[in-house]
């Protein structure tokens, strides 16, 4: 009654009445029968995701809409992805890790997205932002002693919100405009000078 199979990928983490004993690896295992010993097995190579400001392709308006540094709201959507590192503290360090982990996503996002403009997060600098993002993240986790390492985070969208969505969509387009009229203008001054 007290042998266990630990799947390849997975770690058990023995519990001697409430207290961690041990780690045990993959493959055959015992442990004493129910209530001296207990074995939590957890996947240590699994990435697992979650999602902030949208849940299975259905927006969460509290959670996406943030304020840019130069006082525009933007809509944002962003995926986690993360794997377990350490067990023992995924475990019994917070009560719900991954609860942790989108408040902290929430927060990370929140943060960098308040330090620039709406321009920057929207069209020039996405990577900049997932790559800060992903670093505060890890930084708040480590700071709670998760046991969580962030592998990967993606900017799904950053859209201003639906009632000004058109019109933003104009004044993108008109500064597109703009830069193809100048292109166009020194083109034809690159042409006309030299004869």
């Amino acid at each position: 009654s007290g042998g266990y199979v630990g799947d390849p990928g997975h770690v058990g983490v023995v519990r001697t009445v409430g207290k961690e004993t041990a780690r045990t690896e993959p493959g055959l295992q015992y442990r004493i029968p129910w209530p001296v010993q207990r074995v939590d097995v957890v996947s240590v190579e699994q990435i697992r995701r979650i999602e902030v400001g949208f849940r299975a392709g259905q927006r969460v308006h509290e959670e996406a809409l943030m304020l840019t540094g130069d006082e525009n709201i933007v809509e944002a959507q962003i995926v986690v992805q993360y794997r377990v590192a350490d067990p023992s503290k995924y475990l019994f360090r917070l009560r719900d890790p991954e609860v942790a982990l989108g408040a902290a996503t929430e927060v990370a996002l929140r943060s960098t997205v308040g330090n620039m403009t709406i321009d920057q997060v929207m069209i020039e600098e996405r990577a900049r932002v997932q790559d800060e993002a992903r670093l505060f993240i890890q930084r708040l986790m480590d700071n709670y002693q998760s046991g969580l390492v962030i592998t990967e985070v993606k900017l799904q969208a950053a859209d201003p919100p639906d009632a000004v969505r058109d019109a933003f969509h104009d004044v993108v387009r008109a500064r597109e405009d703009k830069e193809k009229l100048i292109n166009q203008a020194k083109g034809y001054q690159s042409d006309l000078l030299p004869r």
